[in-house]
């Protein structure tokens, strides 16, 4: 009963996040990734992993996880269902104090069950005018402890004024999703070359400025 409860959720949330949005997916010129890999993409409202697991393909859709904070999803049966069950999220404690489990081990744990894996290397929403913020060191940290796993980056445009900050209706606009080619961690790369070199990769997925000439 509970599975067939989970599914139809998960078929509701994905038709809903289509419909608000009237998502348009952009795949990257090699196609759909092949094997698990990490999904890293840009964080300007909440209804942004609900959007990226939406518009995969059923089977990659299957073995997705978000990256997401267990101090919403736990807070009530109803957020625990949706965030462990249909989501079957890992749900990572953003105050220290109340981790019982390294973050980084949670995910490289899910990667090593065959689990991809959507995270927003920002940490926070961006609310600024700046296209990024400046990212995190935990995917670094992540991708060092798993270096062969693959890094999608994923450009979210429009979501943010579809959910904008302190709105609960949504307002119904047309979005994209546009996922760029698989990327590796280059042996001996640090953390500050690495990390520009994601920022980079996913700005190039970014909408062009009219009459940008490129």
């Amino acid at each position: 009963m509970k599975a067939l409860l989970t599914e139809a959720a998960a078929s509701v949330i994905v038709l809903f996040a289509r419909a608000v949005t009237a998502v348009r997916t952009i795949w990257a010129e090699e196609g759909l990734p092949t094997r698990p890999c990490i999904y890293f993409a840009n964080h300007s409202s909440h209804g942004d992993f609900v959007l990226v697991w939406a518009v995969l393909p059923p089977r990659l859709r299957q073995q997705t996880r978000p990256v997401a904070g267990a101090e919403y999803w736990l807070k009530s049966r109803l957020t625990r269902f949706i965030g462990s069950d249909v989501f079957n999220a890992v749900l990572i404690a953003r105050e220290r104090d109340n981790r019982i489990h390294d973050p980084i081990e949670q995910m490289a744990e899910a990667i090593d069950a065959g689990s991809s894996l959507i995270l927003f290397p920002e940490g926070t929403r961006n609310q600024t005018d700046a296209p990024l913020l400046p990212f995190k060191s935990g995917i670094f940290h992540l991708i060092a402890a798993r270096p062969d796993t693959d890094l999608v980056p994923v450009w979210i445009n429009n979501l943010n004024r579809v959910m904008p900050k302190g709105e609960i209706v949504p307002i119904p606009l047309i979005c994209t999703v546009s996922f760029g080619n698989p990327l590796r961690i280059v042996p001996d790369e640090g953390k500050d070359a690495f990390l520009e070199r994601m920022q980079t990769a996913l700005l190039a997925l970014s909408p062009r400025p009219a009459g940008s000439g490129e």
